[in-house]
């Protein structure tokens, strides 16, 4: 697992915990603030994940 695989992941649940806050809070603002933040945390998972990918070819 890299740094990548870890901040993404990290991301990911701080956006789904701000987006759930959202809509609790009926805040539309924070729960697509929260998505965002969520979308970029896969996208840099995703990234660490083609990473330990393309480490495991070499």
């Amino acid at each position: 697992m890299n740094k990548d695989q870890v901040k993404g992941k990290v991301e990911e649940v701080k956006g789904k915990i701000k987006e759930a806050a959202g809509v609790i809070l009926d805040d539309e603002a924070m729960e697509v603030e929260g998505n965002v933040q969520k979308n970029i945390g896969k996208t840099q998972e995703g990234l660490g994940n083609l990473k330990e990918d393309i480490k495991k070819a070499l």
